[in-house]
């Protein structure tokens, strides 16, 4: 599986270190109360809700570099839409993943 990385923040950043550590706070903030709602929407069996979520964390998984990632999360939510949930399991792996690399910032 491939790791979490902060290839896009430098290249988005350049040499502005403050601008990084801003982007580093905001997932910092934003990654955990995304997941959350993910997760109160699937125990709900709201897939819909469910699927406007991972639709969110999409574009944290390709923020921290996740690139094939961000196509497994991108078919879970189609997967959601058609109210099956098929590649959960994969789609929290990525969140762990993510969560972990983001927590040792």
């Amino acid at each position: 599986m491939e790791l979490p990385n902060l290839t896009y923040i430098n290249e988005l950043s350049g040499d502005n270190l403050q601008f990084k550590e801003k982007l580093i706070q905001i997932i910092k903030k934003e990654l955990p109360m995304e997941v959350q709602a993910y997760d109160d929407a699937i125990k709900e069996n709201n897939f819909k809700l469910a699927a406007s979520c991972v639709h969110k964390l999409k574009h944290k998984v390709s923020i921290l570099g996740l690139e094939k990632s961000y196509y497994i999360a991108e078919e879970f939510e189609n997967n959601l839409k058609e109210n099956s949930t098929n590649l959960q399991s994969d789609f929290q792996a990525i969140l762990v993943l993510m969560q972990d690399f983001v927590d040792e910032l």
